[in-house]
């Protein structure tokens, strides 16, 4: 099995989390930086999975959640 990468698309339509759906890329960015990760990187090539959970965060644990579903085809 392949790793599961997280992209820009899967944070802009996660459900759940506002009216129109999607995180705000303002507090991603500053998700980002706060826990030093590589936010042009994630723009370009996605982030592995892994590394969001590493941040022990519960909406990081929500978007790899919800890239599984998008993944999986639920």
């Amino acid at each position: 099995m392949s790793e599961l990468i997280v992209t820009l698309a899967h944070l802009r339509t996660i459900p759940g989390f506002s009216a129109r759906g999607g995180f705000c890329r303002r507090g991603a960015h500053s998700f980002f930086l706060q826990h030093r990760l590589d936010w042009s990187r994630f723009i370009q090539e996605g982030i592995p999975a892994a590394q969001l959970e590493a941040t022990g965060d519960a909406m990081a644990q929500a978007l790899v959640n919800w890239a599984r579903e998008c993944v999986s085809g639920r």
